[in-house]
């Protein structure tokens, strides 16, 4: 399993694209518009992330690469994941996006469709930089940054 982690606009998504199967990588952002047909609504956080959690539950067992793409840029985002790989004895990857502020709230600007709140990226940002000295402590087999 390898967990995306970084601000929004920091290139996950681009990223995943170019490496990944679309069968192998589940989006926050996707699930959320499956809850509520829109990715930026909030509200359908909770749900959307159960069903990525659900489905994670499904591939694990199964041997299959899956791949989260959300901004995980917390702990607490994490530990869901971390927990379902220990539970199927799957390794788990955190690739980093250790990408400037700068870049990611301009990425953000141009990005088509779905633009996130300036103080929303600043805030994931910042706890992406909070969080990193602890990554490899938190139960990662591996932690790379992109």
């Amino acid at each position: 399993m390898i967990l995306l982690v970084g601000p929004a606009g920091a290139g996950k998504s681009t990223f995943a694209a170019a490496n990944f199967e679309p069968t192998q990588v589940l989006s926050s952002d996707y699930a959320r518009q499956l809850v509520s047909d829109d990715a930026s609504d909030q509200t359908a956080s909770s749900q959307a992330f159960a069903i990525l959690r659900f489905i994670v539950a499904r591939r694990l067992p199964r041997g299959r690469l899956t791949v989260i793409d959300a901004t995980n840029v917390r702990p607490r985002d994490r530990r869901p994941f971390l927990q379902l790989a220990s539970r199927f004895s799957r390794p788990a990857v955190a690739l980093v996006f250790d990408v400037p502020l700068l870049v990611c709230l301009e990425r953000n600007r141009l990005r088509p469709g779905r633009l996130v709140e300036e103080d929303a990226v600043r805030r994931q940002w910042t706890d992406l930089q909070e969080s990193m000295p602890e990554l490899a402590a938190e139960g990662f087999q591996e932690v790379r940054f992109v």
